[in-house]
């Protein structure tokens, strides 16, 4: 049942995301499939690993990234905010990673999909942007099957590990510089939109 998604980021994307993604993509397989996105331009595509894959880590040796935010969330675990990207298509696609600082395994990522029944256990599902000036709540996007464009197939994280995790959100208005980032079970996170 190996399925792989892909993203589509177009325009000025910047660089930190095309290395998050491409470290969240390593050790995936299977066939594409797209997601079916809200807006009349090109549907995006959202990449992953499937369920049955462990999520990607990143090694302590890699080179560092830009961090637009942290959250704390439980267990010693803390979230980065490494790219936040609107594209011209209407999209914004947040990037970073979970790291646990501890020693000890972390495995209750099951909250991280948030309320919803049919998303993925492994997956970051329930993350949203909040627009406090547009009063608007944005939810990671779905393909017509309900899967998210956003990282599926976590896992554990391993003491000392960081896991490379992507979510792709409807934009809000280009007048929206600045948004919340929540993920369950994570204090919540001011980030900047680029692009």
């Amino acid at each position: 049942m190996g399925m792989r998604q892909k993203v589509k980021v177009r325009g000025g994307a910047a660089v930190a995301v095309a290395a998050v993604l491409a470290l969240a993509l390593a050790g995936c397989g299977g066939g594409g499939e797209k997601v079916k996105g809200p807006t009349k331009s090109e549907t995006p595509q959202a990449q992953g690993s499937s369920p049955q894959q462990p999520a990607p880590t990143v090694s302590k040796g890699s080179g560092p990234l830009e961090v637009i935010a942290t959250a704390q969330g439980p267990s010693g675990i803390t979230l980065e905010v490494n790219s936040a990207v609107r594209d011209q298509d209407g999209y914004v696609t947040v990037s970073g990673l979970i790291k646990n600082a501890g020693s000890a395994i972390f495995s209750n990522l099951g909250p991280l999909r948030g309320e919803e029944k049919t998303a993925s256990h492994g997956s970051v599902a329930g993350a949203s942007l909040v627009d406090a000036v547009g009063k608007k709540r944005y939810l990671v996007l779905r393909d017509t099957e309900g899967r998210c464009a956003c990282t599926t197939g976590l896992q554990i994280i391993k003491g000392g590990e960081s896991v490379a995790f992507f979510a792709q959100f409807p934009a809000p208005p280009a007048t929206t510089t600045e948004v919340v980032f929540g993920l369950p079970s994570f204090a919540a996170a001011t980030i900047k939109l680029s692009g």
